[in-house]
């Protein structure tokens, strides 16, 4: 198993994801012998999972059911262990595609955190790319190592625990892209335009408050670079449901049902659907947003190494 390479069998030392249902999936490691408990019942490793295909739906020892699935960034993005704050999905795509990443290039990452955006960069920069990765806390960084280890990427992947405001990313010269997540970005753009390739490269700082902004987009400026901007995603789901309004009274009601050719007994032409509507009312299909949208995660801060 690799979040980079599919496999269609699961095996023992697996990692897979149990789905059951969209707002409810954990990750579990595949072992021999051992046993999973989810409100349908037992899951038993070595009979319902071992040998079977991913995708494969596995029925629960109380007669429920749950469906095995392969993991990939995105999955673990929503069911990892949360040891820090996250990236989720909506940030990190924007942040793949503004730093131009691809596969082979080298990525230099700080801080590593819950490896949520690690793991997606190395999907992307895979096979043939790397990811080298800062961590400043010892445990986050051990922990990370161990999970790229299981999840069969370790060979994409260097992560060093180290502080890269002073020691910066132990590379220089051959990052195609910087992502910065810490508390003080300015004080290691120096050493991100120092990992950077010599003929440009892109940098991209994530910070939750604007102040930081304001001191990462200075340092920025005075270490040379250019198109320097700040952008902020917001995401708004919409869900399609059917909704009843009135039809507006634009004085031709009197006149169309006194017309020689309305007949009041007459069938509605929507048929049985428009039974339960009140005289005057239309239905359509009409797309309403969600009450409760998710607001701020954080600024993300673009710019591109000069060439000069």
């Amino acid at each position: 198993m690799s979040f980079v390479e599919y496999g269609d069998t699961i095996k023992d030392g697996d990692t897979a994801i149990v789905f059951l249902g969209h707002e409810s999936m954990f990750p579990v490691k595949v072992q021999h012998g051992s046993v999973t408990q989810t409100k349908y019942g037992v899951i038993r490793h070595s009979t319902d999972l071992i040998g079977k295909k991913y995708g494969s739906k596995v029925t629960c020892s109380k007669g429920g059911w749950v469906f095995i699935l392969h993991p990939t960034p995105e999955l673990w993005t929503m069911n990892l262990p949360h040891r820090t704050q996250i990236l989720y999905s909506t940030d990190i795509s924007i942040i793949t595609m503004m730093l131009e990443l691809k596969p082979g290039s080298i990525v230099c990452e700080s801080g590593t955190g819950s490896g949520s955006l690690s793991h997606a960069l190395i999907r992307t920069v895979a096979p043939t790319g790397h990811l080298y990765t800062v961590e400043f806390h010892q445990q986050r960084a051990e922990k990370a190592r161990e999970e790229f280890r299981e999840h069969g990427v370790e060979h994409l992947v260097t992560v060093t625990n180290q502080d890269v405001c002073k020691n910066g990313f132990g590379v220089s010269s051959i990052a195609d892209a910087v992502f910065l997540d810490i508390p003080s970005p300015w004080e290691a753009i120096g050493h991100a335009k120092s990992a950077l390739k010599a003929e440009g490269g892109r940098i991209c700082s994530f910070s939750p408050c604007i102040e930081q902004v304001q001191r990462t987009c200075l340092a920025l400026e005075e270490s040379g670079f250019t198109e320097i901007n700040t952008l902020e995603i917001l995401l708004r789901v919409y869900n399609v449901r059917t909704v009843s309004l009135q039809i507006p009274d634009l004085g031709r009601a009197a006149e169309d049902n006194s017309s020689p050719g309305f007949d009041s007994s007459s069938p509605s032409p929507q048929g049985s659907s428009c039974a339960n509507l009140q005289p005057g009312t239309v239905q359509f299909k009409s797309g309403v947003p969600l009450r409760e949208v998710v607001g701020h995660t954080g600024y993300l801060t673009f710019a591109t190494k000069s060439l000069l």
